[in-house]
């Protein structure tokens, strides 16, 4: 069975999932069955994942093979820019509220709140949207301005 790019990453520097587990202030339980994808992680908690290990998101949750190391922001994600980037992807696609919750099987007053920065948004929604349109998770984050991805290496 192949590694996880959580499990790679953890093993890059010498710790145990207990010790990631209390880092992130999670039972032992919870980190494992994120690494071992049994459970989708949370958004903020890829974030803080992603800041932890110092690498892009969107390598982090592979859904890009480049790497890009050092990547570090600031310690919580801002609503703001999150909620205006989900937003943006919604209308550059031309979708409307009703139409992309339909998409995602949710509702119009769910992905409102998303829009309007009274939610972040939920990761299971965040990564479909990014693999759909090749959107950065990263951008969407508020981690780099660099809206499309990178899929393949050079």
């Amino acid at each position: 069975m192949s590694k996880t790019r959580l499990e790679e990453l953890r093993e890059e520097k010498g710790l145990s999932k207990t010790a990631v587990a209390q880092i992130l202030d999670v039972t032992d339980s919870v980190y494992s069955r994120w690494e071992n994808d049994k459970d989708s992680i949370p958004t903020k908690r890829i974030f803080q994942l992603a800041n932890f290990y110092q690498v892009n998101a969107d390598y982090l949750m592979n859904l890009s093979d480049i790497r890009i190391n050092n990547m570090v922001c600031e310690e919580n994600i801002d609503l703001k820019i999150s909620a205006d980037r989900v937003r943006e992807i919604r209308k550059e696609n031309g979708y409307t509220l009703r139409d992309i919750a339909n998409k995602l099987n949710t509702s119009s007053s769910t992905w409102s709140a998303y829009e309007t920065g009274k939610h972040l948004i939920l990761s299971t929604f965040l990564l479909e949207v990014c693999k759909d349109g090749n959107y950065s998770l990263d951008w969407v984050l508020g981690r780099t301005n660099q809206k499309y991805k990178e899929n393949k290496k050079e």
